[in-house]
């Protein structure tokens, strides 16, 4: 050190770095930054280095870093790079517990649950990976035991596993959450079972569940002023069912949206970290008033 530099006092070190005094006492009294001697009246004197020394501490203590992994560094007895390497497995997952912490209060201030059901919630957030996998794999048995050939839902979940990332968004997290309690839920497992069995091979439903170019079809025909008993609505229906019965093809509509089909399909996408599609609940609904009325009797003739 140049003899001519002046030292400085704790106060001017703290006002160079913005670094509050307790906290450059407490860090002088561990060794981490200290004194190049005292003044006559027993006040720290540090000299110019410590500026720059001050901020490396500062720095890794806002990464998280302990103060005796900080004085390592200072050693040089460890590299700020292998130090740094050690520390991100531990920030992220700190942040992944954040971002479960987030959803589940989301969740929570978002339905006014109770005690019981907020301990549900948070449970069921903190599932591992195995017994996530446990969850959605029983339910895949119990509603698709027997029905190997079964179209739609089922053979979609059996081709694509649900699984979560390893570091997934909070939006994630609430859509398990979500999918999580509905696939628990008995009567959602029975709809479900017999959504999948109106799809089977051989059943007397459509196995439509239901195909997009189905819900495009209504879409166009409701934007276009379609009404579900008009003659217009009449000729859709025959372009898209054909000869197929329509009582069965309201059957297989009722049965999913009773399952709960399209809210299903929208809770994967979004655990898939996929966007997921509109849920055409007004095409449906419209879909079946349109089978309703073909399926009407027609009003008697008047005597002649």
């Amino acid at each position: 050190m140049n003899d001519e530099e002046p030292l400085l006092t704790i106060g001017q070190l703290a006002d160079r770095t913005q670094v509050s005094v307790r906290s450059i006492r407490r860090w002088s009294d561990t060794g981490v930054i200290a004194p190049v001697r005292r003044s006559p009246g027993g006040y720290r004197l540090y000299g110019p280095d410590a500026v720059a020394r001050l901020g490396l501490v500062r720095t890794l203590r806002e990464l998280g870093l302990g103060l005796e992994e900080v004085r390592r560094v200072l050693r040089r007895e460890s590299a700020v790079a292998d130090v740094a390497a050690r520390h991100i497995a531990a920030v992220d997952a700190r942040i992944s517990a954040l971002r479960v912490n987030r959803a589940v209060l989301s969740v929570v201030a978002r339905r006014g649950t109770t005690p019981e059901e907020t301990a549900l919630v948070n449970e069921l957030a903190r599932l591992s990976a195995d017994e996530r996998r446990a969850a959605v794999e029983g339910y895949m048995r119990e509603v698709s035991d027997g029905l190997r050939g079964a179209s739609g839902l089922g053979d979609r979940l059996g081709r694509a596993p649900l699984t979560l990332p390893d570091d997934p968004s909070a939006e994630q997290v609430e859509a398990w959450l979500e999918l999580a309690e509905l696939i628990r839920d008995p009567d959602h497992r029975a709809r479900t079972r017999r959504l999948l069995e109106r799809c089977a091979p051989g059943s007397t439903g459509g196995a439509l569940w239901f195909t997009l170019h189905v819900v495009h079809a209504v879409a166009e025909a409701r934007e276009g002023g379609a009404e579900p008993g008009g003659p217009r609505a009449a000729d859709l229906l025959a372009r898209l069912f054909r000869d197929a019965d329509r009582a069965d093809v309201l059957a297989d509509l009722r049965a999913g949206l009773a399952a709960d089909a399209p809210r299903l399909r929208r809770l994967l996408s979004l655990v898939r970290g996929r966007r997921p599609g509109p849920d055409h609940a007004e095409e449906y609904a419209w879909l079946e008033r349109a089978l309703e009325a073909e399926l009407r009797p027609a009003p008697a003739r008047p005597a002649p």
